[in-house]
Protein backbone atom coordinates (compact mmCIF):
# COMPACT_ATOMS: atom_id res chain seq x y z
CA UNK A 1 0.00 0.00 0.00
CA UNK A 2 1.27 3.41 -0.59
CA UNK A 3 2.17 6.22 1.30
CA UNK A 4 -1.12 8.11 -0.59
CA UNK A 5 -3.50 4.82 -0.09
CA UNK A 6 -2.50 4.71 3.58
CA UNK A 7 -3.24 8.36 3.83
CA UNK A 8 -6.70 7.93 2.44
CA UNK A 9 -7.53 4.79 4.44
CA UNK A 10 -6.46 6.32 7.81
CA UNK A 11 -8.90 9.64 6.56
CA UNK A 12 -11.87 7.88 5.61
CA UNK A 13 -11.31 5.82 8.83
CA UNK A 14 -11.35 8.69 10.74
CA UNK A 15 -14.23 9.97 9.33
CA UNK A 16 -16.07 6.46 9.96
CA UNK A 17 -15.52 7.00 13.18
CA UNK A 18 -17.01 10.66 13.89
CA UNK A 19 -20.00 9.18 11.96
CA UNK A 20 -20.60 6.12 14.22
CA UNK A 21 -20.13 8.20 17.37
CA UNK A 22 -22.41 11.39 16.36
CA UNK A 23 -25.39 8.67 15.48
CA UNK A 24 -24.43 6.85 18.99
CA UNK A 25 -24.84 10.25 20.57
CA UNK A 26 -28.27 10.32 19.00
CA UNK A 27 -29.48 6.37 18.77
CA UNK A 28 -28.43 6.05 22.48
CA UNK A 29 -30.73 8.73 24.58
CA UNK A 30 -33.67 7.21 22.18
CA UNK A 31 -32.74 3.32 22.81
CA UNK A 32 -32.37 4.04 26.91
CA UNK A 33 -36.03 5.70 27.09
CA UNK A 34 -37.62 2.45 24.99
CA UNK A 35 -36.16 -0.01 26.56
CA UNK A 36 -36.06 1.76 30.18
CA UNK A 37 -40.13 2.27 29.44
CA UNK A 38 -39.88 -2.02 29.62
CA UNK A 39 -38.68 -2.09 33.10
CA UNK A 40 -39.45 -0.99 36.31
CA UNK A 41 -37.86 1.29 38.50
CA UNK A 42 -35.86 -2.02 40.61
CA UNK A 43 -34.66 -2.76 37.05
CA UNK A 44 -33.92 1.13 36.41
CA UNK A 45 -31.89 1.58 39.23
CA UNK A 46 -29.86 -1.80 39.76
CA UNK A 47 -29.20 -2.57 35.75
CA UNK A 48 -29.80 0.79 33.81
CA UNK A 49 -28.40 -0.07 30.11
CA UNK A 50 -29.32 -3.83 30.03
CA UNK A 51 -32.15 -5.21 28.71
CA UNK A 52 -35.28 -5.39 30.81
CA UNK A 53 -35.66 -8.63 32.72
CA UNK A 54 -38.34 -9.64 33.00
CA UNK A 55 -40.20 -7.36 30.37
CA UNK A 56 -42.40 -4.68 31.86
CA UNK A 57 -45.33 -3.97 29.48
CA UNK A 58 -47.33 -2.63 31.64
CA UNK A 59 -45.74 1.09 31.42
CA UNK A 60 -46.81 1.44 28.32
CA UNK A 61 -50.12 -0.09 28.05
CA UNK A 62 -51.41 1.85 31.25
CA UNK A 63 -50.24 4.93 28.89
CA UNK A 64 -51.86 3.71 25.89
CA UNK A 65 -55.15 2.89 28.03
CA UNK A 66 -55.37 6.17 28.89
CA UNK A 67 -57.92 8.63 27.25
CA UNK A 68 -56.16 11.72 28.67
CA UNK A 69 -52.64 10.72 26.20
CA UNK A 70 -54.89 10.16 23.37
CA UNK A 71 -56.77 13.57 23.83
CA UNK A 72 -53.33 15.20 24.45
CA UNK A 73 -52.13 13.55 20.82
CA UNK A 74 -55.40 14.36 19.03
CA UNK A 75 -54.57 18.34 19.66
CA UNK A 76 -50.93 18.07 18.95
CA UNK A 77 -51.93 16.12 15.83
CA UNK A 78 -54.32 18.92 14.89
CA UNK A 79 -52.37 21.37 15.33
CA UNK A 80 -49.79 20.08 13.46
CA UNK A 81 -51.22 19.49 10.39
CA UNK A 82 -52.85 22.99 10.23
CA UNK A 83 -49.70 24.41 10.78
CA UNK A 84 -48.15 22.51 8.29
CA UNK A 85 -51.09 23.28 5.77
CA UNK A 86 -50.99 26.73 6.06
CA UNK A 87 -47.01 27.08 5.85
CA UNK A 88 -46.39 24.87 2.93
CA UNK A 89 -49.79 26.33 1.14
CA UNK A 90 -48.62 30.17 1.44
CA UNK A 91 -44.91 29.58 2.01
CA UNK A 92 -45.26 27.86 -1.72
CA UNK A 93 -47.60 30.34 -3.44
CA UNK A 94 -44.96 33.31 -1.95
CA UNK A 95 -42.37 31.13 -3.02
CA UNK A 96 -43.63 30.95 -6.83
CA UNK A 97 -43.66 34.93 -6.76
CA UNK A 98 -40.27 35.31 -5.12
CA UNK A 99 -38.69 33.08 -7.62
CA UNK A 100 -40.82 33.45 -10.81
CA UNK A 101 -41.70 36.89 -11.16
CA UNK A 102 -39.26 40.56 -11.28
CA UNK A 103 -40.56 43.05 -9.33
CA UNK A 104 -39.48 46.24 -7.59
CA UNK A 105 -37.93 45.34 -3.82
CA UNK A 106 -38.15 41.68 -4.74
CA UNK A 107 -34.75 40.92 -2.92
CA UNK A 108 -35.25 43.49 -0.42
CA UNK A 109 -38.46 41.42 0.47
CA UNK A 110 -36.84 38.00 0.04
CA UNK A 111 -34.31 39.70 2.60
CA UNK A 112 -36.78 40.16 5.64
CA UNK A 113 -38.22 36.79 5.40
CA UNK A 114 -34.48 35.09 5.03
CA UNK A 115 -33.94 37.55 8.51
CA UNK A 116 -36.83 35.63 9.83
CA UNK A 117 -34.61 32.87 10.29
CA UNK A 118 -32.15 34.79 13.08
CA UNK A 119 -35.22 35.72 14.90
CA UNK A 120 -35.22 33.71 18.06
CA UNK A 121 -38.28 32.41 18.98
CA UNK A 122 -38.42 33.01 22.71
CA UNK A 123 -37.45 36.76 22.42
CA UNK A 124 -40.73 37.40 20.83
CA UNK A 125 -42.50 35.28 23.38
CA UNK A 126 -43.28 38.91 26.05
CA UNK A 127 -45.23 40.49 23.01
CA UNK A 128 -46.46 37.90 21.73
CA UNK A 129 -48.39 36.99 24.56
CA UNK A 130 -49.93 40.53 24.87
CA UNK A 131 -50.21 40.53 21.11
CA UNK A 132 -52.31 37.26 21.20
CA UNK A 133 -54.17 38.60 24.77
CA UNK A 134 -55.23 41.22 22.70
CA UNK A 135 -56.59 39.51 19.70
CA UNK A 136 -58.50 37.15 22.40
CA UNK A 137 -56.63 34.05 21.03
CA UNK A 138 -55.01 32.83 24.55
CA UNK A 139 -57.12 29.09 25.05
CA UNK A 140 -57.62 29.05 21.51
CA UNK A 141 -55.72 27.05 19.04
CA UNK A 142 -55.54 29.36 16.57
CA UNK A 143 -53.13 31.29 19.23
CA UNK A 144 -50.53 28.37 18.65
CA UNK A 145 -51.13 27.56 14.70
CA UNK A 146 -50.62 31.34 13.66
CA UNK A 147 -47.36 32.22 15.35
CA UNK A 148 -45.89 28.74 14.26
CA UNK A 149 -47.27 29.69 10.86
CA UNK A 150 -44.87 32.73 10.70
CA UNK A 151 -41.82 31.56 12.37
CA UNK A 152 -42.56 28.37 9.62
CA UNK A 153 -42.46 31.03 7.08
CA UNK A 154 -38.77 31.98 6.34
CA UNK A 155 -37.51 28.39 6.03
CA UNK A 156 -40.23 27.14 4.03
CA UNK A 157 -39.77 30.08 2.10
CA UNK A 158 -36.00 29.84 1.34
CA UNK A 159 -36.49 26.72 0.49
CA UNK A 160 -39.11 26.74 -1.84
CA UNK A 161 -38.00 29.67 -3.25
CA UNK A 162 -33.96 27.98 -4.27
CA UNK A 163 -36.08 24.63 -5.73
CA UNK A 164 -38.70 26.79 -7.92
CA UNK A 165 -35.66 28.93 -9.13
CA UNK A 166 -34.02 26.18 -10.36
CA UNK A 167 -36.89 24.35 -12.34
CA UNK A 168 -36.08 25.68 -15.78
CA UNK A 169 -37.62 28.42 -17.67
CA UNK A 170 -38.66 26.26 -20.67
CA UNK A 171 -41.09 24.39 -18.70
CA UNK A 172 -43.06 27.42 -17.70
CA UNK A 173 -42.67 28.62 -22.06
CA UNK A 174 -44.11 25.27 -22.87
CA UNK A 175 -46.61 25.23 -20.52
CA UNK A 176 -47.95 28.94 -21.64
CA UNK A 177 -47.72 27.77 -25.05
CA UNK A 178 -50.37 25.17 -24.29
CA UNK A 179 -52.46 27.52 -22.56
CA UNK A 180 -51.19 27.29 -19.44
CA UNK A 181 -51.71 30.50 -16.63
CA UNK A 182 -49.76 31.16 -13.67
CA UNK A 183 -52.36 29.65 -11.52
CA UNK A 184 -52.50 26.33 -13.33
CA UNK A 185 -48.88 26.34 -13.66
CA UNK A 186 -48.23 26.53 -10.27
CA UNK A 187 -51.02 23.72 -9.11
CA UNK A 188 -50.25 21.14 -12.30
CA UNK A 189 -46.97 21.53 -12.98
CA UNK A 190 -44.84 23.46 -10.10
CA UNK A 191 -45.93 21.79 -7.50
CA UNK A 192 -45.65 18.12 -8.72
CA UNK A 193 -42.48 18.65 -9.80
CA UNK A 194 -41.46 20.30 -6.45
CA UNK A 195 -42.07 17.18 -4.23
CA UNK A 196 -38.66 16.78 -2.51
CA UNK A 197 -38.89 20.18 -0.88
CA UNK A 198 -42.62 20.32 -0.32
CA UNK A 199 -41.54 16.82 1.40
CA UNK A 200 -38.43 18.59 3.44
CA UNK A 201 -40.19 22.21 4.53
CA UNK A 202 -43.37 19.52 5.38
CA UNK A 203 -41.26 17.68 7.67
CA UNK A 204 -39.92 20.65 9.43
CA UNK A 205 -43.30 22.19 9.90
CA UNK A 206 -44.75 18.62 11.47
CA UNK A 207 -41.67 18.44 13.50
CA UNK A 208 -41.64 21.48 14.55
CA UNK A 209 -45.06 22.24 16.00
CA UNK A 210 -45.18 18.88 17.28
CA UNK A 211 -42.11 19.59 19.85
CA UNK A 212 -43.14 23.22 20.58
CA UNK A 213 -43.50 23.29 24.34
CA UNK A 214 -43.10 27.15 25.13
CA UNK A 215 -46.17 28.77 22.91
CA UNK A 216 -48.79 26.14 23.94
CA UNK A 217 -47.31 27.11 27.14
CA UNK A 218 -48.21 30.57 27.77
CA UNK A 219 -51.58 30.18 25.41
CA UNK A 220 -53.28 27.43 27.32
CA UNK A 221 -54.77 27.47 30.69
CA UNK A 222 -57.23 24.66 30.26
CA UNK A 223 -55.93 21.24 30.20
CA UNK A 224 -58.32 20.21 27.84
CA UNK A 225 -56.15 21.60 24.71
CA UNK A 226 -53.16 21.00 26.24
CA UNK A 227 -50.31 19.47 23.86
CA UNK A 228 -48.00 16.19 23.92
CA UNK A 229 -44.82 18.40 25.14
CA UNK A 230 -47.25 20.02 28.08
CA UNK A 231 -48.52 16.46 28.96
CA UNK A 232 -45.15 15.03 29.31
CA UNK A 233 -44.66 18.07 32.43
CA UNK A 234 -47.70 16.97 33.55
CA UNK A 235 -46.73 13.44 33.81
CA UNK A 236 -43.23 13.69 35.44
CA UNK A 237 -45.00 15.74 38.30
CA UNK A 238 -47.84 13.11 38.65
CA UNK A 239 -45.00 10.77 38.49
CA UNK A 240 -41.87 11.94 39.22
CA UNK A 241 -40.73 8.80 41.64
CA UNK A 242 -41.71 6.63 38.81
CA UNK A 243 -38.61 7.19 36.44
CA UNK A 244 -39.63 3.75 34.43
CA UNK A 245 -42.86 5.39 33.84
CA UNK A 246 -41.75 8.67 32.46
CA UNK A 247 -39.72 7.23 30.09
CA UNK A 248 -42.62 5.25 28.24
CA UNK A 249 -44.60 8.29 28.17
CA UNK A 250 -41.69 10.31 27.06
CA UNK A 251 -41.13 7.29 24.18
CA UNK A 252 -44.55 7.34 22.91
CA UNK A 253 -44.42 11.14 23.02
CA UNK A 254 -42.05 11.36 20.29
CA UNK A 255 -42.18 8.20 18.61
CA UNK A 256 -44.80 10.38 15.67
CA UNK A 257 -42.15 12.58 15.33
CA UNK A 258 -39.21 9.90 14.80
CA UNK A 259 -41.72 8.09 12.03
CA UNK A 260 -42.43 11.30 10.13
CA UNK A 261 -38.96 12.09 9.91
CA UNK A 262 -37.74 8.10 9.38
CA UNK A 263 -40.18 8.19 6.04
CA UNK A 264 -39.24 11.47 4.50
CA UNK A 265 -35.83 11.38 5.76
CA UNK A 266 -34.48 11.16 2.06
CA UNK A 267 -36.73 14.28 0.81
CA UNK A 268 -36.10 15.76 3.67
CA UNK A 269 -32.08 15.67 3.23
CA UNK A 270 -32.83 16.36 -0.75
CA UNK A 271 -35.19 19.47 -0.86
CA UNK A 272 -32.61 21.05 2.27
CA UNK A 273 -29.49 20.77 0.18
CA UNK A 274 -31.43 21.41 -3.17
CA UNK A 275 -32.45 24.32 -1.82
CA UNK A 276 -28.94 25.55 0.02
CA UNK A 277 -27.40 25.32 -3.75
CA UNK A 278 -29.75 26.66 -5.56
CA UNK A 279 -30.88 29.69 -3.23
Amino acid sequence: MSHADGARAARHGALHLVAVLVGATVLVPIVFGVLGGFKDNGQLFTNPFGLPDPWVPGNYTDILGSGEFWRQTGNSLGIALATTVLVVGIGAMASYIFARYAFPGRELLFTVFAIGLMFPFAVAILPLFVLLRELGLLGNPLGVILPQVAFGLPVTIVILRGFFRGIPGEVEESAVLDGCGPVRFFWRILLPMSRPALGTVSVLAVVGSWNNYLLPLIVFNDSRWWTLPLGVQQFQSQYSADTARILAYVTLAILPALLCYALAERQLVAGLTSGIGKG
